[in-house]
């Protein structure tokens, strides 16, 4: 048998729920000649009589009474079925899959998670801290946090947070026995601690005053991996380095360490949240989408 609408088979039950054609296509949302047409079509399709109508009168034949007995249980776990799509919507639930990089996990949405969490206490958060950029389509995630440069094109994004500054810091003793520098460049001279990437990759330090843009290749004493051990050796006295202002914010404020060429330190958007162009995204994702969202305006970035 050809492959029949549910839509028909729908129409055709509520024809014979209501015993009527006007009153069924006010339920369908359609005229009664569209319903009429609709069930001529089933008919002429499965080949048998499934009604028998007057002008007066709609009457289940015998083949349409044998159909509708099968076809109504059917109709009503679909139904109960979308109902359940529906609930996942207005309750969200399952897990929902982040791929991060460290400073966006522990700057950004570290102190999001409780609060998403005990508003939403059926979802399960994984977040997977990467460094290196990953096809989050292919590794299964439902989303990455990654800053502007990184994007692709073809994916939707959401800011996570106000806009962020990279500073200098190092503990006063080094400032003191080092000197404070006065231009980037002067950094060439100085112990600097810097980070290398998974890929091997070790970024430049970027300075930005009054549109001019200055890179320098930082030297030291120490390279790493780990964003951790580079803080712990700047306030441990071991060099200057350059972090995001959030990592730093705690240690400025208690003194143990203290910042230069705050000038040529300008802010740059924050972290987006990016993720496939979907029409209907899980709810999980889109939850979160909405929290952030709800965040940004109440706290005004």
């Amino acid at each position: 048998m050809d492959r029949i609408d549910l839509s028909a088979l729908d129409s055709f039950a509520a024809i014979a729920r209501h015993g009527n054609f006007r009153r069924a296509a006010i339920e369908r949302g359609v005229s009664p000649s569209t319903l009429s047409q609709t069930l001529r079509d089933l008919e002429a399709r499965l080949g048998v009589r499934l009604l028998n109508r007057t002008t007066r009168s709609v009457a289940l034949t015998e083949a349409g009474a044998t159909l509708l007995r099968s076809l109504q249980p059917a109709l009503g776990q679909i139904a109960a079925a979308v109902d359940e799509a529906r609930a996942a919507q207005d309750a969200p639930s399952g897990a929902l899959r982040i791929n991060a990089p460290e400073p966006a996990v522990e700057l950004v949405l570290a102190p999001m998670v409780a609060a998403f969490l005990a508003a939403y206490p059926a979802v399960r958060l994984e977040v997977i801290s990467e460094t290196g950029f990953v096809d989050i389509v292919a590794k299964g995630f439902d989303a990455g946090v990654r800053w502007e440069e990184s994007l692709a094109q073809d994916m939707i994004a959401v800011p996570l947070g106000p806009p962020q500054r990279f500073v200098v810091v190092a503990a006063p003793s080094v400032v003191a026995r080092h000197g404070a520098p006065g231009h980037p460049a002067e950094l060439m001279d100085r112990p600097c601690l810097h980070v290398r990437f998974p890929s091997g990759a070790e970024p430049p330090w970027e300075f930005e005053r009054a549109g001019e843009v200055v890179r320098i290749p930082p030297h030291g004493p120490l390279v790493t991996t780990s964003p951790g051990l580079l803080m712990r050796a700047a306030l441990d006295g071991v060099g200057f380095l350059q972090t995001f202002d959030g990592a730093a914010a705690p240690h400025l404020a208690s003194g143990r360490l203290v910042s230069v060429l705050d000038d040529w330190s300008e802010p740059f958007p924050g972290p987006l949240l990016y993720y496939p162009s979907r029409r209907h995204p899980p709810s999980a994702l889109k939850a979160f989408i909405d929290f952030v969202q709800a965040r940004r305006r109440a706290e005004g970035w």
